[in-house]
């Protein structure tokens, strides 16, 4: 399964053009580091939550959008031995860019894929999330999530992936542990939904809903749910 690094970052709706650029440049340097597909997907259907949510994860502010991204590895030692290469390279430095972003606020950590259904598919939708999950709990959470992958690729879903908190990193002003308030029993879970169009999406979702295998069993449920953030966004880099 892949090893994911993934990111939460906050940005200027006026710098999207410039967002797209940035990351653009980037990505053959990222391909030369070891990066085997790096997606960057613009929020569009992101909501407000009553305890967590993706723009406090970021502290948006006003006039900002959250970006929810990944770039993907085989494993965990190619990932570590790409962000060495990155440290060392003038032309990652941030001194030698013109970032269209406030990086103190961008959010990034390592997550290990638990559960990997189907395949990359053409720049369509996503659905992101970010769940606190007890570290005791990780075979439970993969059973979890294995149960109801196969259900989401049933109504359509090209893949899902889940990944586990592998080398999350505290930080200064924003985290992921922040992200979902996570307790220092827990871990926090990194995980997507790739879906042909926002339309197959929409759809799918509400014939989700009414299909009874989807009901919640809140005895059983490995992670609070009231603290899960998620959204919809539209991929606007895929390499």
């Amino acid at each position: 399964m892949v090893y994911v690094e993934g990111f939460i970052v906050a940005v200027p709706v006026a710098n999207k053009a410039a967002y797209v650029e940035h990351a653009t440049k980037l990505a053959p340097m990222l391909k030369e580091c070891g990066v085997q597909r790096m997606v960057e997907c613009w929020g569009d259907d992101v909501p407000d939550g009553k305890v967590t949510d993706f723009r406090r994860s970021v502290q948006a502010k006003e006039g900002e959008i959250v970006v929810f991204a990944w770039f993907e590895y085989p494993s965990r030692r190619a990932r570590d031995t790409a962000n060495e290469t990155m440290r060392n390279d003038p032309r990652m430095q941030p001194q030698n860019q013109v970032i269209p972003f406030d990086t103190k606020r961008m959010i990034f950590s390592g997550f290990e894929a638990i559960v990997e259904e189907g395949t990359p598919g053409k720049r369509g939708y996503v659905d992101g999330f970010v769940v606190p999950v007890p570290k005791g709990k990780k075979e439970a959470y993969r059973e979890f999530a294995a149960r109801f992958a196969p259900l989401f690729r049933e109504y359509g879903a090209t893949r899902v992936v889940e990944a586990w908190g592998d080398d999350v990193t505290a930080g200064k002003v924003t985290d992921f542990f922040r992200t979902v308030q996570a307790t220092p029993d827990e871990t926090v879970v990194y995980s997507w939904i790739e879906w042909n169009s926002k339309s197959e999406r929409d759809v799918a979702w509400k014939k989700l809903m009414a299909d009874e295998r989807m009901k919640p069993d809140h005895a059983n449920t490995p992670f609070d749910g009231k603290r899960m953030i998620y959204g919809g966004f539209t991929p606007i880099i895929d390499l």
